[in-house]
Order: structure tokens, then sequence, then C-alpha cells
């Protein structure tokens, strides 16, 4: 078990350090999506810990964490955030939806998205 936990926690790590790649690129629609993956596995990472079994084939961040039990454990800000950033991962795959995300992601908005998923990645892991 530990194995699978260490697997989803660096493979979170590693979406963070994209995320920030993007970021130095100005390839802000990545910056979102990457920060939703890196949320993404450091959830099924807690899964793992809290569950010892197969976390759900999904992208909903709030659905991963219900599923796991550990949604009630949040903060409402944590909550707020992972709202924020669940529309990010879908938003980012179609075109439809690209132009309009691109608009609302600027640098400074990037950084703030960057410090909020450092934070609650942080705190997940605490719980590892």
């Amino acid at each position: 078990m530990i194995d699978k936990i260490d697997y989803w926690a660096e493979l979170s790590d590693y979406d963070y350090d994209t995320a920030e790649a993007m970021l130095a690129s100005k390839r802000y629609l990545y910056v979102g999506f990457m920060c939703h993956q890196t949320i993404e596995k450091i959830f099924k990472a807690l899964y793992w810990k809290l569950k010892n079994d197969i976390p759900p084939f999904s992208h909903s961040l709030s659905y991963i964490a219900k599923k796991g039990e550990f949604y009630d454990l949040f903060a409402e800000s944590q909550k707020d955030f992972i709202d924020k950033i669940e529309p990010l991962n879908i938003e980012a795959r179609y075109p439809s939806y690209k132009e309009r995300l691109l608009k609302s992601l600027s640098e400074t908005k990037c950084k703030e998205i960057l410090t909020e998923t450092k934070q609650l990645q942080q705190w997940i892991k605490s719980k590892l």
C-alpha cells in the first residue's frame, strides 16, 4: 500500500512542477490543468491511505474526496478552492471552453492558483 501512496504522491509533485514550468512559459491554460492534476493525484494517494483500495477512475475532485470519505475534513476555504479548480480539468481539454478559460487565467491568477494548490497538496501530504 505504501508504494501506491508514494506513487500517487510523486505524480502529484511532478504535476506541480509541470504547473510551475507552464507558468514560466506563460502557458496559463495548462497551469490550471496541471494544478487540477496535482490535487487529483494527491487525493488518490489519500484515498489509498484511508481506504486501502483503488481510487475511482474519475477526474472529479469532489467525487474522489467524497468516495474516500475525506471531503468533510476540508475547511470551507479548501472546498471553495476545489470548486474553483474542478472545471479546469475539463475546460482545458475542449476547444469550445479554451478561449473563455484563457481569458480568465492571467499570470496573477495562475500564481494564486499555484499557491493554493501547494497549500492544499501539503495539507493532504500531512495526512499521509
